[in-house]
């Protein structure tokens, strides 16, 4: 598996007085009488290894002495106890291996504090700092144990397409996937000759197709890119993301609360266990009160309101929000905020919202004024999940589609899963990049994603 040891399992395990091999960048690199000391990091853990250099090195002189922050080098030596303060073991080198110069003139990244919008212009190098390593780190680790929370809760696993003829969200903020000229699209009925022989996009969710398989498979998940044309160029925005989103038969609103919560408090459990070093910069330098943060929601339950209640307790609230609270209208982010940083002081799922703010496929309320909805707001970011329990009668389904302006024709598929063994079932979607902003407490969604894709800005 690669030649040498991570520098993660060197720290956590020293192989005292043994020879190891490692490999990494250099982050730093200090001189002293007849020593060299070099801290090398190779991205599987926050701390550096340091690397203690003596001057009877045959390349001492010639290339040690010229390396800099940046510089890729593989160390062969024996792990020692360090005398320095703030670690336990160093590398003792008896070998160094340049491997790939970085010219310092020119390398962007050195000892110091970069803003991240600065690192965002160079956003193949922004992973070797240690804020975004950190943030990397978390966000495998949160992906694997989504992959593990589902696999024990005995959900299948579903690859939804990502070139999709349906328009799950209905707001018209789907790209355009085709092989026709430019010339060509100004053509009436132009799509009718393009490569699938009408419109096709590049998936909003999942979902749709999710619900296939629940009602052959029962319990299923799909965990992949979705892409939103939506020109807002702010740092709550991206227009490609991944989402999380189960599907459950035989499942109401409140089955669909209760694993949504459940998911949630075992993702940051995961993280509390296995990332404290990470955790623990982010807590001293991005977001003080992070670690309470993460422990409250973990150990404590979700608060439950109805949207009415909930536009009830900003009414009574006595703040000025910059948009107005009123019975009919969606929740902006300040809305939910305030419900779960001030009004509960917990995580809150808001459920039954207004029928005509929400989206077609949602279970009508018998009120016939709200539907089965909810949404997991948290603090910090707000809406982490939104989800619903979806319209499994065809004839109520079939009145809302109308209503919405759907073909009904081009959605016979989705229709049939009502004409053929319906059953009660729910759903929901979680935001990971969301997520991973809310277990790091990041401020900018870009941060969060390996390469952020927004307006005017597709980097590498």
């Amino acid at each position: 598996m690669g030649e040498g040891r991570r520098i993660r399992d060197v720290l956590l395990q020293p192989p005292m007085d043994e020879s190891v091999e490692v490999s990494g960048w250099v982050r730093t690199r200090r001189d002293a009488a007849g020593l060299s000391f070099l801290e090398i990091n190779d991205g599987s853990c926050l701390a550096n290894l340091q690397v203690v250099i003596e001057q009877d090195l045959i390349n001492y002189a010639t290339e040690v002495r010229k390396l800099s922050t940046g510089c890729s080098v593989r160390v062969e030596g024996a792990i020692v106890p360090s005398p320095a303060k703030g670690q336990t073991v160093e590398l003792r080198a008896r070998a160094v291996t340049v491997i790939g110069w970085a010219d310092p003139r020119v390398y962007p990244l050195q000892k110091k504090r970069h803003s991240f919008e600065f690192l965002r212009s160079v956003p193949h190098l922004r992973f070797r700092t240690n804020a975004l390593g950190a943030v990397a780190r978390i966000r495998s680790i949160l992906s694997f144990a989504v992959h593990r929370f589902f696999h024990e809760q005995g959900f299948l696993q579903v690859h939804t397409p990502v070139i999709t003829t349906s328009d799950c969200e209905g707001a018209g903020e789907m790209f355009t996937v085709t092989a026709l000229e430019p010339e060509q699209l100004c053509r009436s009925n132009a799509f009718a000759d393009d490569f699938f022989g009408r419109h096709a996009g590049l998936t909003e969710s999942g979902q749709l197709q999710a619900e296939i398989f629940a009602l052959s498979h029962s319990r299923v998940y799909t965990f992949g890119p979705t892409f939103r044309a939506e020109n807002s160029n702010t740092s709550r925005h991206l227009a490609e993301f991944w989402m999380v989103e189960p599907e459950m038969a035989f499942c109401d609103l409140d089955g669909n609360m209760a694993v949504a919560e459940a998911m949630v408090k075992f993702l940051v459990t995961e993280v509390l266990e296995q990332s404290a070093e990470d955790l623990a910069l982010f807590e001293r330098f991005i977001a003080p009160g992070l670690l309470d943060r993460l422990q409250h929601l973990r150990d404590q339950p979700f608060v439950r309101l109805t949207y009415t209640e909930a536009v009830s307790a900003l009414e009574r609230s006595g703040k000025t929000f910059a948009f107005p609270v009123q019975w009919g209208n969606d929740l902006q982010a300040e809305h939910e905020r305030y419900l779960c940083e001030e009004f509960a002081g917990a995580p809150v799922i808001v459920t039954n919202y207004p029928e005509q703010i929400k989206a077609f496929y949602m279970r009508l309320d018998d009120d016939e004024r709200t539907v089965a909805a909810m949404d997991v707001l948290v603090p910090g970011i707000g809406e982490l999940i939104g989800g619903s329990q979806r319209e499994e009668r065809l004839d109520v389904l079939t009145r809302r589609m109308l209503a919405a302006g759907l073909d009904l024709e081009e959605y016979g598929w989705y229709l049939d899963l009502r004409r053929f063994g319906s059953v009660p079932h729910a759903g929901f979607g979680l935001g990971f990049e969301r997520l991973v902003q809310f277990v790091t407490g990041m401020q900018n969604i870009r941060d969060v994603i390996p390469f952020p894709r927004t307006p005017g800005n597709a980097p590498c």
